[in-house]
């Protein structure tokens, strides 16, 4: 389960991506998560993902 609050879920999901996944595709499809709804939450903290870098920025 993701966090609910979308900056815990920032930690999350740039840990993840950095010690256990190589694309935010692989992230949700490992974790059975919904990758729009991740995006738009980030979104709306001022966050993107950027794949060069496999993070949320």
């Amino acid at each position: 389960m993701l966090p609910k609050d979308p900056v815990m879920l920032l930690s999350f999901v740039n840990t993840k991506l950095r010690d256990f996944y190589d694309s935010l595709d692989a992230l949700c499809e490992g974790l059975d998560a919904d990758r729009q709804d991740i995006v738009d939450r980030l979104g709306d903290i001022g966050y993107h993902y950027d794949a060069e870098r496999n993070q949320f920025l």
